[in-house]
């Protein structure tokens, strides 16, 4: 028992050391192996002149760095939704929050084709605000919309319809082939630049999320009793979606769209640190991190040297773990 209450710490402290070692694997291998010399030499003496210190420097480094933040914005995103809704199937990829992001980017891309890198983080906010407040609102309206399963297939419904009007707007205007990032995930195209630009807003959302997060352990527990405890929860709900919106959107803005992060490692970081979510939002950032880091890793391996879609990866590990979840967990909300 002690060993267990001590575990989510234990965690936080070996992560670091985990995080430089999937760094290091990240960096090393892929379509070309790059040795540790190299990567030593790109780091403390680049030269501009070579080949592997540019892969290091211009690709793999940043796509690293990009997957471990994206991994942890949609864990940290996921957890919240799951505490604050008691909706086990809660997650930005399947209630529609990354299926905004992608439209409202699409839909960018056309109005404004040459506009700042910066705004796409702005764009992808909006969309990922505009995808929660449709799924949520009409599962609002719809008598038991707010069940765990009802809500899961509104979500997906609205997300398949809104990442299909996008493909069919891409299409119109022919930019398909450039908004296809948007779609697929691919971790090897992210923009450093990007990535700057994205860490003031990512810091707002993490900020939020670990404020809020003992108010989502009150809000665990049931409205009713959060009221008792002197939790105001809809301004909580509110807070923590702005949290939700903000991660999830700047994760589809840095590398589009990646399924079942977001849903899967907020229940592995439950059982291994209890229902305080003060623990489960850090701990489900740095998992989430790790594991899009290590399928990033596996993704450039199933179908050497070719690489497979990341998403490919998340989806084969996600799809049964959200089937297990409707089969053992029924249509009840989370108790």
């Amino acid at each position: 028992m002690g060993f267990k209450k001590s575990l989510p710490a234990v965690i936080l402290v070996m992560a670091p050391a985990v995080c430089l070692l999937l760094m290091g694997a990240s960096i090393l291998y892929g379509a070309k192996n790059i040795t540790m010399n190299t990567v030593w030499d790109a780091i403390v003496a680049f030269d501009p002149n070579s080949v592997d210190h540019q892969i290091i420097r211009s690709s793999r480094l940043p796509r690293v760095i990009g997957a471990m933040l994206i991994g942890a914005f949609l864990a940290v995103s996921g957890a919240l939704m799951q505490g604050m809704t008691r909706n086990y199937l809660a997650s930005p990829s399947i209630m529609g929050v990354s299926d905004g992001s992608v439209f409202a980017v699409t839909l960018f891309m056309v109005l404004m084709p040459n506009a700042s890198s910066g705004l796409y983080i702005v764009s992808s906010l909006v969309g990922s605000a505009m995808g929660a407040a449709v799924v949520f609102g009409l599962a609002w309206l719809i008598p038991g919309g707010m069940r765990p399963v009802q809500l899961a297939i509104l979500g997906t419904v609205i997300g398949t319809f809104l990442s299909g009007t996008a493909e069919a707007i891409a299409a119109y205007f022919q930019i398909s082939q450039t908004v296809s990032f948007w779609y697929n995930a691919r971790l090897h195209a992210m923009d450093p630049e990007l990535i700057k630009l994205s860490i003031p807003f990512a810091v707002a959302g993490l900020a939020l999320a670990l404020t809020l997060s003992k108010s989502v352990t009150l809000l665990s527990l049931g409205d009713d009793t959060a009221k008792g405890l002197g939790v105001r929860p809809w301004i909580i709900k509110a807070l923590a979606m702005l949290a939700v919106v903000i991660l999830t959107g700047v994760s589809v803005a840095l590398a589009g769209k990646v399924a079942f992060v977001g849903l899967i490692i907020p229940h592995i970081a439950r059982y291994l640190s209890g229902s305080d979510y003060r623990w489960i939002v850090p701990v489900s950032g740095v998992l989430g991190g790790l594991f899009l880091a290590l399928c990033d890793i596996l993704a450039r391996f199933v179908n050497y040297p070719f690489e497979t879609p990341v998403g490919v990866i998340t989806s084969i590990i996600g799809v049964p773990f959200f089937l297990y979840l409707i089969k053992t967990r029924g249509g009840a909300q989370r108790a």
